[in-house]
């Protein structure tokens, strides 16, 4: 009887896929830079004298100053965000449309694209304060100059962070719709043409659909950065105008508060993450709302 010979076929070792290799890297940056700190700032928020609870979060909001930061920081998103949103679609339609030197417009709008916040709250300090060249110019004109940054009138130093900020950042949400329409085939527009539709109809009902992806993340990414506004109102206004994150630096730097700062902290992760996700829900796209297929 012959011998049955067995051979044994070692098992082979798994290999890790080469998605893994290629996400680990932003994995581990991201655990690195955002993971602990937040971990970290939870805990300090939470963190009091006799173990954990609400106590800084109770003294966050007992500070005369919060609430009138949270108002000031909504009320710059209500008002600014729209108006930038405007501006920059009738910016990005006047250069779609290709008028001569669309090209140096476009480089010129986007310049403050380049300039830092507290740079940009400097050059408007120099433009609002009371010899400033706003009061200058008025004076030439034998008008009476205002004191814009006043601090008891909540309305003119809003104006001037209102004005400064739509300056500084107006650029963003300009170049993000720029990049949109370049997407947008012009056979759409041309075939609406054709059928007799009107500018204003083929922008309703061809440009700006067409263009919803663009405005969905524009609007996400400018109401979270405007939720830090920070620089500018502190350049321009220091307290006496406060805001949500200029609350969080006073309170960690000025009063060496660091629990009461990461509970103010939390308070603004928490606004930008809602917020978010309303608008993802809101601007979905009908068509997906039917699920897979």
């Amino acid at each position: 009887m012959a011998a049955t010979q067995v051979t044994e076929v070692a098992p082979r070792r798994r290999r890790i896929p080469p998605v893994v290799w290629l996400i680990a890297p932003s994995v581990l940056f991201m655990a690195a830079l955002m993971g602990w700190p937040t971990i970290s700032g939870l805990i300090q928020a939470f963190k009091t004298g006799d173990g954990f609870g609400f106590d800084n979060f109770a003294r966050m909001a007992a500070d005369p100053f919060f609430w009138p930061a949270v108002r000031n920081t909504l009320l710059l998103i209500v008002i600014l965000i729209p108006v930038q949103f405007a501006l920059a679609l009738g910016m990005a339609l006047l250069l779609r449309a290709k008028p001569k030197l669309s090209g140096l417009y476009f480089y010129i709008w986007a310049i403050p694209l380049a300039v830092s916040d507290l740079a940009a709250g400097l050059v408007w300090l120099s433009i609002f304060t009371d010899h400033g060249y706003l009061n200058s110019f008025l004076s030439h004109l034998g008008i009476d100059g205002v004191n814009w940054l006043s601090y008891d009138s909540n309305t003119s130093m809003f104006f001037a962070v209102f004005i400064a900020e739509l300056w500084r950042a107006t650029s963003l949400v300009l170049v993000i719709v720029v990049a949109g329409m370049q997407g947008i085939p012009k056979d759409y527009d041309e075939a609406a043409q054709v059928f007799g539709a009107s500018y204003w109809q083929r922008l309703r009902h061809v440009t700006l659909p067409l263009l919803r992806p663009s405005l969905q993340v524009a609007l996400i990414l400018r109401t979270i950065l405007a939720f830090q506004t920070f620089a500018v109102a502190q350049a321009l206004t220091g307290r006496d105008f406060p805001v949500l994150v200029g609350e969080t630096y006073n309170w960690y730097v000025a009063l060496r508060n660091p629990s009461v700062a990461s509970a103010l902290a939390l308070v603004i992760l928490a606004i930008s993450m809602i917020t978010a996700i309303v608008y993802l829900r809101a601007l979905r796209d009908p068509s997906d709302k039917g699920g897979k297929r």
